[in-house]
């Protein structure tokens, strides 16, 4: 079965970092984009991140270019989204997804991933 795990998210303070991760099981991680997606209440999922399945592609929201890296580890079967220099507008429920020989293009889109994770929790303290 296949599944994606999302963990990492949290509490922080403006400027400070989080480290994401996307554990992937149920299949082989080499044959698969991902991307990180967020959501809050409200409002539409929007694209933040992706990779290609062959990692040599990668891109960004503009909001988060510079600030936000990914990065995937086939050997652990997992994905990684390092946010440096969070701002409160940061603040959503984070999603990674799937998709089979997702190429990452530069204007990401949430229908090419066929696959979904339960979302982890990015909040900002006052």
């Amino acid at each position: 079965q296949l599944q994606l795990v999302e963990s990492g998210g949290g509490l922080v303070q403006p400027g400070e970092s989080l480290r994401l991760s996307c554990a992937i099981s149920g299949f082989t991680l080499d044959y698969y984009g991902i991307g990180w997606f967020r959501q809050t209440p409200g409002k539409e999922r929007e694209a933040v991140s992706c990779i290609s399945s062959s990692g040599g592609s990668t891109n960004y929201a503009e909001s988060v270019k510079g600030r936000f890296t990914i990065s995937r580890d086939n050997a652990k079967n997992t994905v990684y989204l390092q946010m440096n220099s969070l701002r409160p507008e940061d603040t959503a429920a984070y999603y990674c997804a799937a998709e089979y020989l997702g190429g990452c293009p530069r204007r990401i889109q949430l229908q090419p991933f066929d696959y979904w994770g339960q979302g982890t929790q990015v909040t900002f303290s006052s």
